[in-house]
């Protein structure tokens, strides 16, 4: 038998917790009018990146919502530290970033932040102390006297997250966090959201975009039209278990050959022996990169063909 300290532990790993969790809206005569959440079991455990990855309607922003206590479950329940997740005293321990950010266009970034920490009964000293660390933290220094109705989408998104974090949360939702951002931004985000996890906070965020839970989750939960369909580490989801993977450099011609008649005696089937692809993403920040560092460097046309 595990000891009660063991069993406590085990308890407190667990910051989320969703049992047959579900949500039917309704119309005015009480009448189904959309399932968005099937009944829904997940646990989220303390210091990992979870992602809810699914089309738009389904069922991402329901979740989130229905952890927050912003609306009711139709049946089930959700705990958030073992707390209800109607218990609204628990979201003092919590960041929200929704997918649409509704900050004040005419305060800047200091009086934003200054807004958030009054209503979380800060005192001023710490309001300032953390607003600018928040600031400094997202990249925003240079343009924190700025008004918000001046800053670009990429801004906007930043100074919600620190918004988010302005009470130092165990636990930060994100809705859509790179939504409307080109690829620095996002980078810029997903980097950000890392940064999050090596501070100690567990992060949910949900997204539609494949590349962007990919590469900063722990593990996910496939979404659609409202039911879970995969969960698990994003490695084990992702990984071609019939699939054998060699990489090297500077092999020859005659190394090809010589690996072909090899996979051949063994049975195996060729797949591919070439060079490996980089990402859009990738290629993209390099040549941003690259042209920051040697400005008007001419762009390279290996590769071009004209048929």
């Amino acid at each position: 038998m595990p000891s009660q300290n063991a069993v406590n532990r085990s308890e407190r790993e667990i910051v989320v917790e969703t049992r047959n969790l579900s949500k039917t809206y309704r119309d005015f005569w009480g009448r189904s009018k959309k399932v968005a959440l099937k009944p829904l079991d997940l646990e989220i455990r303390r210091g990992e990146i979870f992602g809810l990855l699914g089309p738009n309607g389904s069922g991402k922003t329901t979740t989130l919502k229905l952890l927050l206590g912003l609306i009711f479950p139709t049946s089930g329940e959700a705990l958030v530290f073992g707390r209800d997740a109607t218990d609204v005293s628990k979201n003092e321990r919590i960041g929200y970033l929704p997918e649409e950010s509704y900050l004040y266009k005419f305060l800047d970034a200091e009086e934003t932040l200054d807004f958030y920490g009054r209503l979380f009964d800060m005192p001023p000293e710490q309001r300032k102390q953390r607003a600018d660390a928040l600031i400094e933290m997202v990249g925003l220094s240079r343009d924190k006297k700025r008004q918000l109705k001046e800053y670009s989408k990429g801004m906007t998104r930043r100074i919600g997250v620190a918004q988010a974090l302005i009470n130092d949360p165990e636990l930060v939702l994100l809705d859509e966090p790179t939504s409307g951002l080109d690829p620095i931004g996002t980078r810029e985000m997903k980097d950000l959201i890392i940064d999050l996890k090596k501070r100690g906070k567990t992060v949910i965020m949900s997204s539609h975009l494949l590349a962007d839970v990919e590469d900063v989750c722990d593990r996910i939960a496939v979404l659609h039209l409202g039911e879970l369909k995969e969960l698990g580490r994003v490695e084990d989801l992702l990984r071609v278990t019939d699939v054998t993977q060699i990489r090297a450099k500077g092999l020859s011609t005659n190394a090809h050959e010589e690996i072909r008649a090899l996979l051949k005696r063994h049975g195996g089937e060729e797949i591919e022996i070439g060079n490996p692809r980089t990402t859009l993403e990738d290629l993209f920040l390099e040549v941003v990169r690259d042209t920051q560092a040697r400005p008007g460097r001419r762009a390279r046309t290996s590769g071009i063909s004209d048929t």
